[in-house]
């Protein structure tokens, strides 16, 4: 990347000093910028000392002549920098807001902009975006997926690749004012970060933003993500797990067989013409409603920029999910025990219950200003017993005693002889009230920081307590030593 470009000699202060922010300093460096970076951690900030770039603790104040301010996501719109940013008349923006703009810039990618396919939602945006990176591979595409999925966009950017398969999260949608990928999915919207949104409209007004460029794909079986469909600017394309109609990609069962179809794309069928086949719905993994939603959605943008049917298909079969989404972390004395840690707000948890017949909930967290009650209220009867922990567990307490008052509970605290403790106290609860059959699952419902680094320590957490306790014992009560008494 030559030293050259648009932002040459601007002085920009990147907000927070982790891997994307990391990122951004190396490739504002690269093209001559002159950089400070601010994060309120001086360890973080000690990362970056071989950088040749100024560093602040001060998050709330702009150095001198600061021409743009970069931030991560989780400066909310009225946090003091942003505030501060406004008042100075400086733009704020993200990095994938950035990655946007370096990819227009000549002189920066030479040979074009790389062509965006971005994925957003409450829930599944990481599987489409690695079911999509695998199609695209499949197909022979210089692609790489990145965004909100762990690879920052510039980085990608760096490298050279011709398509991004970009997740996108609310936030980054928040500070990202231009940013307009070809193709774009909103796959569902449910109550989520509405504590830094403000309400629920501006929520999806953020996801909304994915939809700008020439074709918006949308759930249709979610009546939000649809509704956003039907106010999309250009080319709109929905999904749904159920018989699709002209425009759309969907799933048809034929002789005790479903196959994913689509009816939108190239080869696909009018009104009366048949659907292009895609893949045999036992196919996808994760299997279940979700897996098949993000299956269609991740089809839909690679069917969007020219791939074939043939290399959908194989990148689906290629496809391997994430850890801590799903994942069997133990089993012993016919319990299963399974690690949806990713499962950070009531919808997630909704479709990770759906996919068990009988369930022991281990739950609980930051529930950043969603409600349980409906969640608990369309499950308990499958919810052979319930562990709560975390700093809002409270109110799922609550929710458990007005709408599934026969259930075992375990109130095991708020992690303050430790997050590991409390783990351990959980999967303890937990072995107490399972029976052969059943299955222990982490779908906490809520985000993880009150007492985690993040969802994969508390997964990790969770398989590393789930194989201590069954080890020692398995269910029924074979296991003693819990610091938590189960009750109704």
């Amino acid at each position: 990347m030559a030293e050259r470009g648009g932002l040459a000699g601007t002085h920009v202060l990147v907000a927070g000093a982790r891997r994307t922010g990391a990122s951004v300093v190396d490739v504002l460096l690269e093209i001559g910028a002159r950089v400070t970076v601010a994060d309120a951690d001086p360890a973080q900030l000690a990362t970056l000392s071989d950088r040749k770039a100024e560093f602040t603790e001060d998050l709330t104040t702009l150095p001198p002549d600061c021409g743009l301010v970069v931030t991560s996501p989780g400066f909310r719109p009225d946090s003091p920098l942003a505030t501060a940013a406004h008042a100075a008349g400086v733009e704020m923006i993200g990095e994938p807001e950035l990655g946007w703009r370096l990819g227009q810039d000549p002189a920066v990618c030479p040979d074009g902009p790389p062509t965006w396919l971005a994925v957003t939602g409450t829930n599944g945006k990481t599987t489409t975006t690695g079911m999509l990176e695998a199609i695209l591979l499949a197909a022979g595409r210089d692609a790489v997926a990145c965004g909100n999925i762990g690879l920052p966009i510039v980085d990608a950017l760096r490298a050279g690749h011709r398509v991004l398969a970009v997740e996108l999260s609310s936030f980054q949608l928040e500070w990202s004012p231009s940013v307009a990928p070809f193709a774009g999915a909103v796959l569902n919207v449910a109550d989520d970060h509405l504590d830094w949104h403000g309400s629920m409209a501006a929520y999806a007004a953020a996801k909304a933003r994915v939809f700008r460029g020439r074709v918006a794909v949308g759930g249709l079986d979610d009546e939000r993500a649809a509704g956003l469909l039907r106010a999309a600017p250009g080319r709109r394309v929905g999904f749904t797990r159920g018989e699709p109609g002209p425009g759309e990609l969907g799933i048809v069962a034929s002789r005790g067989v479903r196959r994913l179809v689509d009816r939108a794309f190239d080869d696909a069928g009018g009104e009366d013409r048949r659907p292009t086949v895609i893949t045999d719905a036992a196919d996808i993994v994760p299997a279940g409603p979700p897996g098949e939603a993000n299956a269609l959605a991740a089809t839909a943008l690679a069917r969007a920029i020219g791939v074939p049917a043939e290399a959908v298909a194989a990148g689906l079969r290629a496809y391997a999910p994430g850890a801590h989404r799903g994942a069997v972390v133990a089993d012993a004395a016919g319990v299963r025990w399974v690690d949806d840690s990713k499962a950070t707000n009531p919808h997630a948890a909704a479709a990770s219950l759906a996919a068990h017949a009988r369930v022991v909930w281990v739950a609980g967290g930051l529930l950043k200003g969603a409600e349980v009650s409906d969640l608990v209220l369309a499950h308990a009867g499958r919810l052979a017993g319930a562990v709560v922990l975390g700093a809002d567990r409270a109110r799922i307490l609550d929710a458990l005693a007005r709408h599934a008052p026969e259930v075992p509970v375990a109130d095991v605290g708020g992690g303050d002889d430790g997050p590991m403790d409390a783990m351990l106290a959980a999967a303890r609860a937990a072995a107490t009230m399972a029976h052969p059959g059943d299955v222990v699952l982490l779908a906490p419902a809520a985000a993880s920081m009150d007492m985690f680094r993040d969802y994969a320590a508390r997964g990790d957490a969770f398989a590393a307590a789930a194989q201590q306790v069954a080890a020692a014992g398995g269910a029924s009560g074979d296991v003693a030593g819990t610091d938590a008494d189960p009750s109704s």
